[in-house]
């Protein structure tokens, strides 16, 4: 068993290695705290109702089913929701949250590997202080470029934060067997697993490289760590029956983004993950280039990755022969293999077929056995070298997170790297639009739904964009496919809705706008259905839709002054008024709010009320002729 450090003496000598990884840590992320939420982020944070209250829990401990990164995953969800109420959207607290999680995780790691490098498997192989190699792996592991996803990523904080209760669970298992009369430690380690259950998928996963690690560097068998630790290891496996209950309750398939009929066979994903986990090995020893996207393409030639793929075939042979043959080996190959297996094998995740921020564990496998193996084969030159190495991965993380200092920045990245990537490109355009370059974002619209076959996304923002650019008939062409591709696209209803009204059909708009309402009631919808019903003189309709719209947001402008106008013609003038007081107290220098205003207090006969805000729309509008005429019958009004 590994030596117990006890006393004062040797807690001190550990101080200075972990103050100094955290010190480490902290400088490679300091640069992350201004990055903008992007990519998942819309969906896990800005989009998500369920973070916006902490009380009662069944609130955030219940994210939204959809599909999005927090979909099953009730303590990463319930992290977000501790972050918007510290800061709203302001994004600080965010980036602080995963850079913690981040530290935590390196330092749990640097306690494993300090304590696994001292055990009787390791220790006479070695020949040396554990603490200094065990520093080089955590900091080589933490410091790596390949993590920038998780740590700078707020939504796959998921994979972080799993990645912390995964460590915390071998970590806390290690203390128990260190020190079998305290109870706490195997209680911890349940707790951090079962966090772990509700925070990411892959932690299904971890009583078994735990009972791995019981058989490598502690018990030297199954059977003896069977025969010593059967209850913890039980326990262990029983946090897979609440997992078991969340991946049910979303349907097995996380909103119709992981599982078998999802429109991506096992084997055509399987292929996938040859490619995949290829690039996963070569990046970890050659951090580029590093993409944020690799879209959702799959392979259906065996032919088109033979080569991966035999390569594949024989580093798993090669980590079943080490598993009987060479234990620890063995170990850092299952660990590698064993924790991609839920995300990289035969389970299509269709959302995401590659993609970086997987190989967040898995990494500190490569890492500790590269790190190790040259202990073996350098001896004292290893420690100087994995400085060099460690200084340059430093560096490299800051320049990598300094790519995701703006969305147009990371997006356009991406795209450089991956220019077959449909999704990519989506991104780049919505960037570019916003941006005000709509020619540009319109080229990569057109790409990306070229790219990927019924990409709703791609039609949906291509007519969007068309139809600002006012050319309404290619508008209608790309909104109608995004309608067909996708009836449930709630924008892409409403977009069409718009441009039907705009080409001077409101009847065949209605139908749409009605649709969206029935997808996502949003004030904007009953705002644009109520244009649609006056265009066709269903006035009394209208009103009620704007009556809605008003309701759901009292901030919306055009739909309080639309409303006040039917009032005010319906002869309702004390209602219209109060609609054009509320504009007004939400915005003062609203002229045409002023304008309005005088004219229903004209007609009030309330003259004096009139000229002051006639006054206030001129003083808004000073070459206004028609306030002057209607400030002079004012003031008539008066003197009468």
């Amino acid at each position: 068993m590994p030596p117990t450090e006890t006393g004062p003496p040797a807690r001190r000598r550990g101080d200075w290695p972990a103050l100094l990884l955290f010190v480490l840590v902290a400088a490679a992320y300091a640069n992350t705290f201004g990055v903008p939420f992007l990519f998942d982020d819309a969906v896990a944070v800005e989009r998500n109702p369920s973070i916006r209250q902490l009380w009662p829990l069944s609130v955030p401990l219940s994210p939204p089913p959809e599909g999005g990164t927090t979909t099953g995953r009730p303590v990463v969800n319930f992290s977000l929701a501790l972050n918007y109420a510290l800061s709203g959207e302001a994004v600080w607290s965010y980036h602080a949250f995963n850079l913690l999680i981040h530290a935590a995780a390196a330092l749990a790691l640097l306690g494993i590997m300090r304590r696994t490098l001292r055990s009787p498997a390791l220790r006479l192989a070695l020949g040396t202080d554990a603490g200094p190699l065990a520093l080089a792996v955590a900091a080589l592991w933490a410091l790596h470029p390949l993590q920038t996803e998780s740590v700078t990523g707020i939504a796959q904080r998921t994979e972080s934060l799993c990645g912390l209760f995964y460590l915390l669970t071998l970590y806390f298992f290690i203390l128990g067997t260190e020190s079998p009369a305290r109870r706490r430690w195997p209680v911890l380690a349940v707790a951090a697993c079962l966090l772990g259950m509700g925070t990411k998928e892959v932690m299904v996963t971890a009583p078994l490289l735990v009972l791995l690690y019981d058989r490598t560097f502690v018990a030297g068998s199954f059977a003896s760590a069977w025969r010593q630790r059967r209850g913890l290891h039980l326990a262990l496996a029983a946090t897979w029956v609440p997992l078991a209950w969340l991946v049910l309750d979303g349907g097995g398939t996380r909103g119709a983004s992981a599982g078998l009929g999802l429109g991506v066979t096992w084997w055509s994903y399987l292929l996938k993950q040859c490619e995949a986990l290829i690039l996963y090995l070569r990046l970890s020893i050659w951090p580029h280039p590093l993409v944020l996207d690799y879209g959702t393409g799959v392979i259906k030639s065996a032919g088109e990755v033979w080569v991966q793929g035999l390569a594949v075939l024989g580093l798993l042979a090669a980590t079943a022969w080490a598993l009987v043959r060479r234990p620890v080996p063995g170990f850092c190959g299952a660990w590698f293999f064993i924790i991609l297996a839920p995300s990289s094998s035969v389970i299509p995740l269709v959302a995401q077929t590659m993609a970086e921020h997987r190989m967040y564990l898995p990494l500190a496998a490569v890492v500790a056995l590269l790190a190790v193996g040259g202990q073996r084969l350098l001896g004292a030159r290893t420690l100087p070298v994995l400085g060099v190495v460690a200084a340059g991965l430093f560096v490299l993380t800051i320049v990598r997170n300094h790519t995701y200092r703006s969305a147009f920045v990371i997006w356009s990245d991406t795209v450089t790297k991956c220019p077959e990537s449909a999704r990519a490109r989506l991104n780049l355009g919505v960037e570019l639009q916003r941006l005000g370059q709509r020619k540009e974002a319109l080229r990569q619209f057109e790409r990306a739904a070229a790219l990927q076959t019924g990409y709703v996304s791609a039609h949906y923002h291509w007519g969007a964009t068309l139809l600002e650019e006012g050319r309404v008939e290619e508008a209608l062409v790309q909104l109608e496919i995004a309608v067909r591709l996708g009836p449930a696209h709630a924008d892409a209803q409403l977009a069409l809705g718009n441009a039907l009204v705009r080409a001077r059909r409101p009847a065949e708009a209605v139908p749409h706008f009605e649709r969206t309402l029935e997808l996502r009631p949003a004030a904007d919808a009953h705002y644009n259905l109520a244009v649609a019903l006056l265009e066709l003189g269903r006035t009394a309709e209208a009103e009620q839709q704007l009556g809605a719209a008003v309701r759901l947001e009292p901030g919306l402008v055009v739909a309080q002054r639309r409303l006040a106008l039917l009032l005010a013609q319906s002869g309702r003038l004390e209602e219209a008024a109060e609609h054009l007081q509320a504009i007004l107290a939400a915005q003062p220098a609203e002229a045409d709010a002023h304008a309005n205003l005088g004219n229903v207090r004209l007609l009030q006969g309330r003259a004096a009320e009139a000229v002051t805000h006639y006054e206030a729309a001129l003083r808004l509008r000073p070459d206004d002729s028609r306030l002057r005429e209607n400030l002079e019958l004012a003031r008539q009004s008066l003197r009468r």
